[in-house]
């Protein structure tokens, strides 16, 4: 199994085949729109601007478990992201990380890098570097910033 397996819903509610991002450097985020992280989404956007046309893509994955903080619908979040941090990466359906309810993604994605704290999600904006082969490469706390990640993501690009 690969992340090209995968079927996820957009932030629209329409199911798309992760197999689209075929070849190309995807950051995969779990994000809220209500915690003291929110302000990195300056920063996953301005690794967007960098590095898209280079074949990077960021997939947002807005997630209300933890402390409530991405209350709203989907496109109440989308309204949110654009409107104070201007994004442009594509934002899918809101999502559960975590539990019984979790994305089949996530399941996945957690079983091949496990965190400092095991193999569940800590907190809002947990980060997956994921190379052009579907590979998972890194997994990153929700401490580091989109900044200190850009070289690693330039070596993949």
């Amino acid at each position: 199994m690969t992340i090209y397996d995968f079927k996820v819903n957009n932030g629209s509610g329409e199911e798309i085949s992760l197999n689209d991002y075929r070849g190309k450097v995807l950051l995969v985020v779990n994000t809220a729109t209500g915690c003291g992280f929110t302000p990195q989404y300056k920063g996953l956007e301005n690794l967007y601007e960098k590095y898209s046309e280079k074949g990077f893509e960021i997939l947002d994955f807005p997630c209300n478990q933890f402390g409530h903080q991405a209350p709203g619908t989907n496109a109440e979040i989308t309204e949110f992201c654009q409107l104070h941090y201007a994004t442009k990466f594509p934002q899918m359906m809101k999502i559960d990380v975590n539990g019984k309810n979790e994305s089949p993604l996530y399941t996945w994605l957690k079983s091949q890098k496990s965190g400092v704290f095991g193999s569940n999600i800590k907190w809002n904006f947990t980060k997956f570097l994921i190379d052009r082969e579907g590979n998972v490469v890194s997994r990153y706390a929700p401490t580091v910033t989109p900044e200190a990640i850009d070289a690693d993501i330039e070596k993949l690009i």
